[in-house]
Order: structure tokens, then C-alpha cells, then sequence
């Protein structure tokens, strides 16, 4: 009998609240949380607007946050919602459990970009006369100007070795970047850990941020943004026939998942249960989905698979659901393929229609949502989505929230380059 996986604690700071009680309330009253970028002066991009997290100021949140001055915000970020995920567990500083058990699995994306520095070094050592960069007097400015600590944020592991250290978390420590789907992979891959034994409790989600000039940059050169700079509030139209692409976002989700016995014996409240888990590549194109939707019907009937349970036993569905003409009418294709003449009866909504896609953080936001349906009984809707597209003919719970009791909630990822995963949690029995 393999181990059973359940979540105990749950934490997030997103573009629509500082934690998970103000993110799902902004979500089931469908208020957008995007805005003009503030970040940098984006006024000469073909997309100027973004979802950013507001009022963002980390010793609100952190009493000593020295440690984390250095840090890119993907790491701050990760640290507030890992201290409520651990707070809300009741792990913080319980000196019951063994540390050596308790490990970190997070997907989370590149850190500090020090724009301002890097092109005005290359500014100043570009030769026009040559049109050829100067590498030595380059050299020279970066020695001088770049900053070690920061240079080091730039590597992937450093944000789940920060949280670690922090909280002393000294069991399997791991980072994955898998574009979109990073943190939902993290999810599953950390509870696989738990169930094959190799720790008690895992520390999983993600955090990200690219709304800096690199990030818009590549996103626009892949026109993959939305450009509705007239009403960016209404920019992210999942499944809406003149959706136009994407709103970038920022933030961190994270979770505590347990072994169920573990979790039982030092009293834990257990919010919900991992019960499937599904990963598959489309092994296509960098960016597209397979038009066939290979890869994702795949993942989503992994997950089902795993959790032993029929397509009509799920109640709602997380979309991926990005508002781009490609991953929405594919993702559609996918569940309809999955699951059967069921697919018309379950509710999909995609929360990234409020948040914006958070990338390598998004998939543990929207598993967070997941478990509060399963709480609630309130599924959050997809805002903006006033004209149906044919393609896309599902029930996606436009614009208001859905009241209705759900045992088994599905949350899909499907990311650049072909990554999908499929997470299915459950309401909790014995």
C-alpha cells in the first residue's frame, strides 16, 4: 500500500492579495489585479501593462530580513508564502518534527536581473566605429560593478537553499524549471518523495517574476502578450474568441504536504488530499501544444490514473488557461478528449483571467484554489468572457462565482516546450 499524501498548510502572495484569504477573496468577488507596469518605464513596449503584486515591502512580512536583502524578489517572495504555508501548518518552530525529514521541492524561476548595469556596460563598451563589443574594458566594468551576492540569485537553486536555511528544512532539496509548469511539477515530484518514503513532509510550490525589460521583451518577441492597452483589466479573456494573448503576473504559491500518518499523529489539520499526479512532454515545438492535444490528454488521464478516480468524478477543473488562441482551444480539445461526454458537465474557469500567469509559480496558486473549492464549495469564474468562441465550448464559469460541493478537483500546467502536468486533490477522508 503506497503512502498516502496530504496537504496541511497553504501560503501565497499574488497580484490579487499578500495571502491565500485575500487572493481566493479577490477571486471569488472576479476583481483583476492587472494594471500599468510599474516595475520599469515600459511606455516604448508594444505591451505596458502587467499583473504586479502591490504594495510589496518585505520587512512587513519577515521580522529579520537581512538575509534576504540581496535576494531577487522571486526569493522574497517565496519566503512570505513559505512562512504562512509553515505558519498555517503549524511547523514554524515545532521542534517535534524531524528536520531531516522535511524537505523542499520548488519550481521557481531565474532571479535578480541587474538590467541597469548589464546595458550600460554594454553601452559603454560597445565600439561604434567597429560595431563590435570592447570584452576587456566589458570585463573591467562587471568586476567593478556587477555585485557577487546578487550574480549568485541568478542560479536556479539558490531560492529553495534560501528557504531551507531559513526555516531548517534539511531533508531532499530540489528546484525544477519547466516554464509554466515548474511548481505543479514540483508539487508532484515532491509528493512522490513522500509516498516512496524518502521524507515525512515537503515544502513544495513556486515563485517568480519576469516583469522586467528581458522578460516583456521576450514575451512580445514571441507575441505571446496580450496588447490591450486600453483596457488591460480586461486583457486576460480565457476561451473568449478575441482573447489575444496572455498578462504577465508575479508571486509565490507554496505547500506543506505530509504523509497522512505523519500528519495524524502530531494533530494536524488536514486541508486535502494529493491523490493524482500526471506528467507527460508534447515533445513538439518549443512554444505551440501539439494541435492534437497529445500530451496534455495524455497528462490529464495520468493523473486520473493515479488517483484512481473516473472523469465524472471530477467536480471543477483549474484550466491552464492562459487567454492565447492556441493553449486555450488545445487545452479544451484535451479535457474534452480525456474525459468523455463528462467534459460538457464539469466547470472549468482559468483564474489567470483575475491574477495573470504567474509562470513557474502559477500552477501551486492555482492547486490553492483548488483546495478551497473543495472547502468553499465556491468555484472561482473566468472574468472577461463575453464572446464564446466555437472551438472553445466547455463551461467555463463566466464572469461570477459558482456555488457547488466538489469531492475531486483537477489543476492542469502546460508549459513552453511541451511540459504538462495534471494534479488532482481530493476532500480529505479517512
Amino acid at each position: 500500500m503506497r503512502r498516502r499524501v496530504v496537504i496541511t498548510g497553504m501560503g501565497c502572495i499574488t497580484p490579487l492579495g499578500h495571502n491565500v484569504r485575500e487572493t481566493i477573496d479577490a477571486q471569488l468577488h472576479a476583481r483583476s489585479g492587472v494594471g500599468p507596469i510599474r516595475a520599469f518605464s515600459a511606455q516604448s513596449f508594444p505591451t505596458k501593462f502587467a499583473a504586479q503584486v502591490k504594495d510589496f515591502e518585505l520587512k512587513r512580512f519577515i521580522a529579520d530580513c537581512k538575509r534576504w536583502e540581496d535576494c531577487g524578489v522571486n526569493s522574497q517572495f517565496a519566503a512570505v508564502a513559505a512562512k504562512e504555508a509553515l505558519e498555517h501548518a503549524g511547523l514554524l518552530n515545532d521542534a517535534r518534527v524531524d528536520r531531516t525529514r522535511f524537505g523542499v521541492y520548488l519550481g521557481s524561476g531565474e532571479g535578480i536581473q541587474d538590467f541597469h548595469n548589464l546595458m550600460s556596460l554594454i553601452y559603454r563598451a560597445y565600439r561604434r566605429e567597429t560595431r563590435q563589443l570592447d570584452v576587456a574594458d566589458f570585463e573591467r566594468g562587471a568586476l567593478r560593478d556587477f555585485h557577487p551576492g546578487r550574480e549568485a540569485e541568478q542560479e536556479l537553486h539558490t531560492t529553495p537553499a534560501h528557504l531551507a536555511a531559513a526555516f531548517d528544512l534539511r531533508g531532499p532539496n530540489f528546484n525544477c524549471l519547466t516554464a509554466c509548469a515548474a511548481s505543479s511539477q514540483a508539487i508532484g515530484e515532491g509528493g512522490e518523495l513522500i509516498r516512496h518514503g524518502d521524507a515525512d513532509l515537503m515544502l513544495v510550490g513556486g515563485a517568480h517574476s519576469m516583469i522586467h525589460p528581458l522578460g516583456v521583451t521576450g514575451f512580445n518577441r514571441l507575441t505571446a502578450l496580450s496588447m490591450r492597452n486600453d483596457a488591460p483589466e480586461k486583457a486576460s479573456r480565457p476561451f473568449d474568441l478575441n482573447r489575444d494573448g496572455f498578462v504577465l503576473g508575479e508571486g509565490a504559491g507554496m505547500l506543506v504536504l505530509e504523509e497522512l500518518e505523519h500528519a495524524k499523529r502530531r494533530g494536524a489539520n488536514i486541508l486535502a488530499e494529493l491523490t493524482g499526479y500526471g506528467s507527460t512532454a508534447d515533445a513538439f515545438r518549443v512554444t505551440d501544444s501539439h494541435p492534437d492535444g497529445r500530451g496534455a490528454i495524455a497528462c490529464i488521464e495520468g493523473a486520473l490514473k493515479d488517483s484512481r478516480l473516473n472523469p465524472s468524478e471530477i467536480g471543477y477543473i483549474n484550466a491552464h488557461g492562459t487567454s492565447t488562441q492556441v493553449n486555450d482551444s488545445v487545452e479544451s480539445l484535451a479535457v474534452k478528449k480525456a474525459f468523455g461526454e463528462p467534459a460538457y458537465r464539469v466547470p472549468v474557469s482559468s483564474t489567470k483571467s483575475m491574477m495573470g500567469h504567474l509562470i513557474a509559480a502559477a500552477g501551486a496558486v492555482e492547486l490553492i484554489t483548488c483546495v478551497d473549492v473543495l472547502h468553499r464549495g465556491v468555484l472561482p469564474p473566468t472574468i472577461n468572457y463575453e464572446t464564446p468562441d466555437p472551438v472553445c465550448d466547455l463551461d467555463y464559469i463566466p464572469n461570477e462565482a459558482r456555488e457547488k460541493r466538489v469531492e475531486h478537483a483537477l489543476s492542469n500546467s502546460f508549459g513552453f516546450g511541451g511540459q504538462n502536468i495534471s494534479l488532482i486533490v481530493s476532500r480529505f477522508s479517512k
